[in-house]
């Protein structure tokens, strides 16, 4: 009895410390707001980085859609305070554990009936160990012109990888291309394996790299991604998985950058989903992509995909004001998503970070282009499904399409053929 007394103790200590870590999903609602003020607004982003409230979609304009996930235990409240202060809502998503273990299930089938083959048939989520499989099996097969890199470890030991495209040795420009800095963010690393695939296996691609070179990152957050994909509960996760304190884990690898880190939009609360860290490239997957950059010294153009909102975002993230080459920031931006809007009709908001969305200071956009030296850097907001971030598996091929003919714009923007801008 004793032996299973401690046990059952032990179950109970990793479950309440999973809780503490994570808010559970079970009766959590995804809430759309919408606000006709600037108090209103103020008094729901107050809620940004709280346990608890999980914000998917802030806008700055007013009258725009606001979409949060609210913890079960949060949630009655938090719809009274919007109801006494005559502020718009509706249930979006009235239990998030059933979405999120639809498309659980989803990706699980696909997962069962794709193809067994060496490569990616992406008509899944894959998990690390096989995008990772996938990239070197790619310099074997490809090696005149495709090469894996390793530009360091993340916490748990994980080598964070990359492909290089590359017509021969030289010193030319570079786009620079990473994905899956937050972990739940799933189509991010599948987008960036969309890209690999098309420069790696169709050779009516190989043009865009004759004067260039490509380097692409498909999952920079490699631990946080491997445990979104252990079950349901843990679907949600966004940070590194690096511990900070006794309860919590993580730092939001995207407010881990060093340039006006902490300023803004940040937390110093280890348990706030956008969690800075200590310092700035505390975490060893933001300091191998600072490192990998300064190293480089080539990098003219920078994409780092998240996901969810169609926004073509650049810097900068810290304030409002616009960097002094934002007219070529936007001229590039457009012929971007003009190119990608004619496959299918999807459109993307262009604009500052601070101005279309909301401040938050040590983004890797930020970074790359105001310290590693970047002409040009973008956040890249992908489409979402009928649940943002979590969009299921048929998503993948055609966002992965629509997304790489705007990463032909500015792969021609990085050569210098883009006369237009």
């Amino acid at each position: 009895m004793r032996v299973l007394a401690v046990v059952f103790a032990a179950l109970a200590a990793a479950v309440a410390a999973s809780e503490e870590e994570l808010p559970s999903i079970y009766g959590m609602q995804a809430l759309k707001i919408t606000c006709d003020s600037k108090s209103k607004f103020d008094f729901v982003v107050q809620h940004h980085g709280e346990r608890g409230y999980d914000f998917l979609r802030v806008p700055r304009a007013l009258n725009s859609d606001i979409e949060v996930l609210v913890a079960a235990e949060q949630i009655a409240d938090f719809k009274a305070e919007l109801a006494a202060r005559a502020i718009n809502f509706e249930v979006l998503v009235a239990d998030a554990s059933k979405v999120i273990e639809r498309e659980l299930g989803l990706n699980r089938r696909a997962r069962m009936m794709r193809a067994r083959s060496a490569g990616i048939s992406l008509k899944a989520f894959p998990r690390y160990d096989e995008i990772k499989a996938y990239v070197e099996n790619l310099t074997h097969e490809y090696g005149d012109f495709v090469s894996m890199f390793t530009i360091g470890q993340s916490y748990e030991g994980r080598d964070i990888v990359g492909a290089k495209f590359s017509a021969g040795p030289g010193d030319k420009p570079a786009l620079l291309i990473d994905a899956g800095i937050h972990a739940r963010e799933w189509i991010a690393p599948t987008t960036a394996l969309y890209a690999i695939k098309q420069l790696a296996e169709n050779s009516s691609t190989h043009y865009l790299f004759d004067n260039i070179d490509i380097y692409i990152i498909p999952v920079l957050n490699p631990d946080g991604y491997e445990y979104t994909q252990q079950s349901p509960s843990t679907r949600m996760w966004r940070k590194t998985r690096s511990k900070t304190t006794r309860s919590c884990t993580g730092v939001d690898a995207n407010r881990n950058f060093g340039l006006e880190w902490m300023t803004v939009g940040a937390s110093s609360n280890p348990c706030s989903d956008i969690y800075a860290g200590t310092e700035a490239f505390s975490e060893p997957e933001t300091a191998a992509l600072r490192d990998f950059v300064l190293g480089l010294k080539s990098v003219k153009t920078y994409l780092t995909f998240h996901s969810y909102g169609q926004y073509l975002l650049h810097p900068w993230g810290f304030t409002s004001k616009l960097p002094s080459n934002e007219p070529i920031l936007r001229c590039v931006a457009e012929k971007a998503e003009s190119e990608l809007s004619k496959l299918r009709g999807t459109h993307y908001e262009i604009g500052s970070s601070t101005n279309v969305l909301y401040a938050a200071s040590g983004g890797s956009d930020d970074w790359v282009m105001g310290v590693g030296g970047a002409d040009l850097s973008y956040t890249v907001e992908l489409p979402g499904g009928y649940f943002g971030f979590a969009p299921p598996p048929r998503e993948i091929i055609p966002v992965g399409r629509e997304t790489f003919e705007a990463i032909k714009v500015f792969a021609k923007y990085t050569e210098g053929n883009l006369a237009e801008c």
